[in-house]
């Protein structure tokens, strides 16, 4: 049923992609763009064929790019032609609609690849990949097509193009962001750490600060920043104290969890050992507790990123992420809020991925590791 459906959307994705570009010749407008998207179809409508005339794990897995890497030229063709000569009429819309079925298509014969040969990294990281190219093309042809205004949404063809212009203003904006962030991100988290190991030394701690920490993370940060800001002025001070106040709690509460996490059997063992308390903490339980830090280290890494650019919106020198978006605002160019927002964006996940990096070299015995290598 599933691969019925994938070859009628590469059918229909084909179709409606050739009857999208037919009027372009009537009035003898851009010709030779469109003939190179002919011979683009062209080019994937025979791979695919040439692909169905065996079984998939035949085919190397190499060759299953071919198919994607032609709908994205076809995609790259449809955005010229958007740009070069303005069209903007119904067949524009249904050869829009075409390179999103091909792209469809190309997802499917990704996923039955790897189905039927075993996932390899190349396939998992596909999907993912395909469906993020998808929506940009989206996005970028969309609108175009129904001439959305830049201040509402900008395309990001034009986000990208700010970004690339204004690099030497966007790295000055990051360098003066990630020291407090990554000052407020280390002191919080560690301090954290070293809390929950008292707090499970002694049990009064865990009634008296638990809930208190439940109560300092429901505080709005936008009550918390300006405070702060009071505090300890304009500079990067301020940003980090307010991350320190979102991370230490949720890195608090996980590693407390962590450390309760060593069984009662594992426990007595070391009972057996003769080993004290400090030497239980240090071979058994904190080991132990590894997955839930980083558990807690990876939701900070986003709170982190939140609370520092946030706390810029209520003071700081005429630098910073924060200070970018506040103020480009109110100067309407979104373009350049676009491109302040994909750099955070892009930092994020890169700290979160370095994050997983660790967690998997430091805790590969797991057995969720073990289990998945299994």
């Amino acid at each position: 049923m599933i691969r019925g459906l994938s070859l009628l959307s590469l059918l229909g994705g084909g179709l409606l992609f050739l009857a999208g570009f037919a009027p372009l010749d009537a009035d003898g407008v851009a010709m030779v763009v469109t003939d190179r998207i002919w011979t683009r179809f062209l080019f994937v409508f025979i791979g695919y064929f040439a692909m169905r005339e065996g079984p998939l794990n035949a085919i190397p897995e190499r060759a299953i790019w071919n198919i994607p890497a032609g709908v994205a030229l076809l995609a790259f063709e449809v955005i010229t032609v958007m740009h070069e000569t303005g069209e903007r009429g119904w067949g524009m819309l249904l050869a829009i609609l075409g390179v999103w079925l091909l792209a469809w298509r190309s997802v499917d014969i990704v996923i039955t690849q790897g189905a039927e040969k075993g996932e390899s990294p190349l396939t998992r990281l596909a999907v993912p990949v395909i469906f993020g190219v998808t929506v940009l093309f989206l996005w970028e042809t969309l609108a175009l097509y129904f001439h959305v205004p830049m201040v509402i949404l900008p395309t990001p063809l034009a986000i990208l193009s700010r970004l690339v212009t204004s690099l030497p203003t966007l790295a000055f904006d990051f360098i003066q962001t990630m020291q407090g962030i990554l000052a407020g991100y280390v002191l919080g988290c560690t301090a954290g750490v070293l809390v929950a190991i008292l707090v499970d030394r002694f049990p009064f701690l865990k009634r008296g600060l638990l809930p208190l920490g439940n109560f300092v993370s429901a505080l709005p940060i936008v009550g918390i920043a300006p405070i702060m800001v009071m505090w300890f002025g304009f500079d990067w001070q301020s940003k980090a104290a307010v991350v320190v106040v979102m991370v230490f709690f949720p890195q608090l509460v996980n590693t407390v969890a962590g450390l309760d996490a060593a069984g009662r059997m594992e426990r007595d063992l070391m009972k057996t050992y003769a080993a004290s308390e400090t030497e239980t903490l240090l071979a058994l339980r904190l080991p132990a507790a590894l997955p839930f830090i980083f558990n807690g280290l990876k939701i900070n890494s986003t709170l982190a990123l939140i609370g520092g650019i946030v706390a810029e919106f209520f003071g700081t020198p005429i630098v910073g992420m924060g200070f970018r978006i506040n103020t480009e605002v109110g100067r309407m160019n979104i373009d350049m809020v676009w491109a302040t927002i994909v750099v955070a964006a892009i930092t994020g996940s890169l700290f979160y991925g370095l994050l997983a990096f660790i967690e998997r070299r430091v805790t590969f015995w797991h057995a969720s590791y073990r289990q998945g290598a299994a």
